[in-house]
């Protein structure tokens, strides 16, 4: 597939994650990529509400009410979808919400930090989220205009969305994908640079949807036989579990791994 990069050397990788990152109008580099790394190459794009698997969609609404009803009214800063779905998403509740970086050295982090599968292909999908907002509905589009903005906070889209059922209704004919930036209410968030996508249609797997715009993204395959040399690299960069993941369990995992035997 002409989208799809398999790459030879850790040089490559640089070249692929920082390619047509150059803004000739500031001058400066700028990706108007999301990146988002996987240990498993053949690992689809789906939300963790899809993998739920059974009636999820009936199920959505559901989860989402009772997370509101039983978690504690401090987590989040305004009673909104979008502030629930962004502390429950961070928790581990199954929602329709993908976990993206701004960063493609956390992206590579994900796509290596599982070493029992060193063995397998991993990958990192960067995906243009300037160009997917190109094909949102105009009331949208209209407001990443007015505010300047490429992508959206969780307050541009409580102005026009209070409700994925509102969101789902926007464009009925058509599906569409925001990437929204969530509040920082975590370290995790800060550290890992991070921001989600979400569907107008909760079915929605995104490599799927993808294929319908082959100018919008890339698949950037990191060889099995890769994988270690990335890993030590950017452990050095200080790309590791104790900094994305801030507390006793991020320097846990960090440890364990350093300290296990290379297979």
């Amino acid at each position: 597939m002409i989208n799809e990069t398999r790459v030879k050397s850790w040089n490559e990788l640089q070249e692929k994650l920082f390619e047509d990152s150059w803004n000739p109008k500031l001058g400066r580099f700028r990706s108007m990529c999301a990146f988002r790394g996987l240990s498993d190459t053949n690992f689809k794009l789906k939300s963790t509400l899809i993998r739920l698997g059974g009636d999820f969609v009936e199920l959505e609404h559901h989860l989402l009410r009772n997370f509101s009803k039983y978690a504690p009214r401090n987590v989040v800063e305004y009673d909104s979808v979008w502030h629930w779905l962004g502390v429950a998403q961070h928790h581990g509740l199954p929602t329709r919400l993908l976990d993206w970086t701004y960063s493609p050295y956390v992206a590579m982090h994900f796509a290596t930090a599982n070493i029992e599968k060193f063995d397998i292909d991993g990958v990192v999908w960067a995906v243009n989220y300037v160009k997917a907002h190109k094909l949102l509905p105009t009331v949208l589009k209209d407001e990443l205009q007015k505010e300047g903005a490429n992508a959206f906070t969780v307050k541009m889209l409580m102005k026009h969305v209070n409700s994925l059922e509102e969101l789902d209704n926007l464009s009925p004919q058509r599906d569409f994908v925001i990437f929204l930036e969530p509040p920082s209410i975590d370290d995790r968030f800060i550290n890992q640079f991070a921001f989600f996508s979400t569907s107008s249609n909760p079915r929605l797997i995104l490599d799927d949807w993808l294929l319908e715009y082959p100018d919008i993204w890339q698949k950037i395959i990191i060889p099995a036989e890769l994988k270690w040399e990335i890993r030590d690299k950017l452990d050095q960069a200080n790309i590791t579990e104790r900094v994305l993941f801030p507390g006793l369990d991020g320097l846990s995992q960090w440890l364990k791994r350093q300290y296990s035997t290379k297979i």
